[in-house]
């Protein structure tokens, strides 16, 4: 696979527990690019040549410059680099580099805003048991094949994704699971799932109806999970099981998804259609009216540069406006508007079926995608610029693929507060 990677957890977390493997590829570390050491000697071997890259010169570096220099690559390009030496290889689990690295401002390094696809598990072709994701580069606009090899359980689905985590519900014993490094549990789960991670705090917001009995009377709730480190050692708190009742009409979708933005969780609610957030410092749960509620299909909630975005179809023939995609922010201001030309494209594509689409924001990028079908549109904020997206090579042309905004971490410190037996989570 050209260009592409294989994403390995069992290896990764051989290597985290000090499996020692330095020679020839970076499959130690749990992500395997195709010829990555061969390229990046290559690389070295060519720039040496130049009198600026002599490597006489940049082999007298102080270790701890380099190492912030390695703390800033990008995490493919920190994988890759891991195999040319075994000091190198052993940065994952080295304190001093831990500490440094998280020490950096993120704000310092670049941001990766990718993409990361499954098969829907409504699919016929889909099998629970192949475990593998399809990667997506907005700005490199090139897919890779992820596969998680035997660590996710058979019967799980992922929903959710913050921090370089992705949170996996199952179909059946209603458990969650987060996929890093270590993994955690409640015993219950909802219809809906909000997580959001840092370095010092983990949120996750279960909320719908606890569907006791079919003939029982629906408790809607939510239960809110928090765990705090007050770093420097001091030790870490875990607020579990924390109740907060829903607003009285507020109606989720099973399997809605949540979108965390400026310390608020939000989820649309149907019946009335409207917006439903949580207050993650407060404790509460409050509704957001939006417009034109009647004449919207298809609406998505989604964060794009730090904003609530919503992305809807506008399809009312008694309204003095063309039939198109709109997007709104916070206040219903108008954002974008989807050209009539693109529209028609969209609507011939399958945006106009009964399914509807579905969206996904990371960065300044918005992806729609079409269910059973392979199409997908790219919209770039900051270049105010629509695109198709080239089909995954990899998906088998299933199509129907559900996407979550990926930004993929080396460490999630806040992990290592949270036992794996926390009969809480």
């Amino acid at each position: 696979m050209e260009g592409g990677f294989t994403f390995n957890p069992n290896s990764y977390n051989n290597f985290l527990s000090g499996t020692n493997t330095t020679s020839g590829t970076s499959s130690a570390s749990g992500i395997i690019f195709d010829s990555c050491s061969s390229s990046f000697i290559n690389m070295m071997s060519s720039t040496c040549a130049n009198p600026i890259m002599n490597s006489k010169i940049w082999s007298k570096l102080p270790e701890t410059l380099v190492d912030r220099v390695i703390a800033f690559l990008p995490p493919p390009a920190f994988f890759d680099a891991r195999s040319v030496c075994k000091r190198w290889s052993n940065l994952l689990i080295s304190n001093s580099f831990i500490e440094m690295y998280l020490c950096i401002s993120s704000s310092a390094r670049q941001r990766h805003t990718w993409f990361l696809f499954f098969k829907h598990k409504k699919l016929k072709k889909h099998n629970s048991s192949s475990r593998e994701g399809y990667l997506f580069d907005p700005n490199e606009m090139k897919w890779y094949k992820i596969s998680f090899g035997s660590v996710i359980p058979s019967g799980f689905s992922p929903c959710s994704s913050s921090g370089g985590l992705i949170c996996w519900v199952s179909d059946i014993y209603h458990s969650i699971l987060m996929m890093n490094t270590i993994t955690t549990r409640t015993p219950r789960l909802f219809p809906s799932v909000g997580l959001n991670v840092t370095n010092s705090s983990l949120d996750v917001v279960v909320a719908g109806d606890d569907l006791i009995s079919q003939f029982n009377v629906k408790n809607v709730s939510s239960e809110i999970y928090h765990v705090y480190s007050s770093g420097g050692g001091g030790g870490y708190s875990l607020w579990g099981g924390t109740t907060s009742e829903l607003p009285e009409k507020c109606s989720l979708q099973p399997g809605g998804k949540m979108v965390f933005v400026d310390g608020k969780f939000h989820c649309m609610s149907y019946s009335p259609f409207n917006i439903s957030g949580y207050d993650v410092g407060l404790n509460e749960w409050f509704e957001i009216e939006a417009p034109m509620r009647r004449h919207l299909r298809s609406p998505n909630l989604v964060e794009c540069r730090g904003r609530l975005v919503l992305v809807a179809a506008v399809e009312k023939s008694k309204l003095k406006v063309p039939k198109s995609l709109r997007m709104w922010q916070k206040k219903w201001l108008e954002a974008e508007k989807m050209t009539q030309n693109l529209y028609k494209q969209f609507s011939e594509a399958g945006g106009d079926g009964d399914e509807g689409f579905d969206c996904v924001g990371n960065g300044n990028f918005i992806i729609i995608t079409l269910p059973g079908s392979d199409n997908m549109l790219l919209f770039d904020f900051y270049q105010k610029a629509w695109q198709w997206i080239p089909p995954c090579p990899y998906s088998g042309g299933d199509g129907g693929l559900r996407g979550f905004a990926y930004e993929p971490q080396l460490f999630t410190p806040i992990l290592a507060w949270v036992s794996p037996h926390q009969s809480g989570i």
